[in-house]
């Protein structure tokens, strides 16, 4: 079993940064990709950035492309997505998630369907 805490959220006015953290407790060997997803309120759950554990290749959504930044520290077991030049567009409830399969395919799947998921975090930015 793999359990996924996220942390790091909070409200940042336009253009400012923020980072995200999701700690990964349990055996990495459940997941090969790790991945954020957002909702907003009335939005669907999208996926942001995904990160394929093994070979260490990314993935984002065209929104958050050149903003965004998806890594990952093994010794800590965390994953960060580093958010630069943030949009109040951008505010919504951040997800970590984790499974195994095509990373890339992760971030279109839905969120019902993903092995491993994570509570959220709040990020709020203001115009």
């Amino acid at each position: 079993q793999v359990q996924l805490k996220e942390s790091g959220g909070g409200s940042v006015q336009a253009g400012g940064s923020l980072r995200l953290s999701c700690v990964a407790s349990g055996h990495s060997y459940n997941y090969n990709c790790m991945t954020w997803f957002r909702q907003a309120p009335g939005n669907e759950r999208e996926g942001v950035a995904t990160l394929n554990t093994n070979a260490e290749s990314t993935f984002y959504a065209d929104s958050v492309k050149g903003r965004f930044t998806i890594s990952r520290d093994n010794a800590k077991n965390t994953l960060y997505l580093q958010m630069n030049s943030l949009k109040p567009e951008d505010t919504a409830m951040y997800y970590c998630a984790a499974d195994l399969g095509s990373c890339e395919l992760l971030l279109s799947l839905p969120w019902e369907v993903i092995r491993y998921r994570g509570q959220g975090t709040q990020v709020t930015v203001s115009s």
